[in-house]
């Protein structure tokens, strides 16, 4: 019994925490709340998905000279997966945090509706105007923001903030 209630509280809190929704504009599935990483592996989100993270070309020197610094820093990235910005540079950034080992226990997804919303997240505390907005916080907490586009290219604007 208690194997089946475990088995069952795993499974409610995985579902849980991909919570789908109809955009009422499109009238196509999206993401909000609260997701993880394979919540774009379903057949809504792999084909952009995917897509951007294989063909993305990070610069391995900037790469490298991040390094481990960024895994003293928790990362939050607030999304809409209805939002090209987002289809874009959120694969494009999970390719840079894949190239770097970081551990994806630091990285909650936030996904939010068009009005910037979402029912998990404190979301009204973190200011977004708009997505995607990748926020790294560490012990003095938090140490600067790539918001909707980089300045240079991601792994570039992700190098700035650590070096200030």
């Amino acid at each position: 019994m208690k194997i089946i209630l475990v088995i069952l509280f795993i499974s409610i809190s995985i579902s849980a925490q991909n919570k789908m929704v109809t955009d009422s504009k499109t009238e196509k599935p999206m993401l909000l709340g609260y997701c993880n990483i394979d919540a774009f592996q379903d057949s809504s989100f792999a084909w952009w998905y995917n897509s951007e993270f294989e063909n993305y070309e990070p610069d391995e020197e900037v790469i490298n000279n991040i390094g481990e610094r960024l895994n003293s820093y928790k990362i939050e990235i607030v999304l809409g997966t209805w939002c090209s910005d987002s289809k874009r540079e959120v694969p494009r950034f999970m390719k840079i945090l894949d190239m770097l080992s970081y551990d994806l226990n630091n990285l909650p997804l936030i996904a939010v509706d068009r009005d910037k919303n979402s029912p998990d997240g404190n979301i009204d505390s973190k200011n977004i105007e708009l997505v995607p907005t990748f926020i790294l916080i560490n012990d003095q907490g938090e140490k600067g923001r790539i918001i909707e586009t980089p300045v240079e290219t991601l792994e570039m604007d992700l190098l700035d903030i650590l070096n200030n």
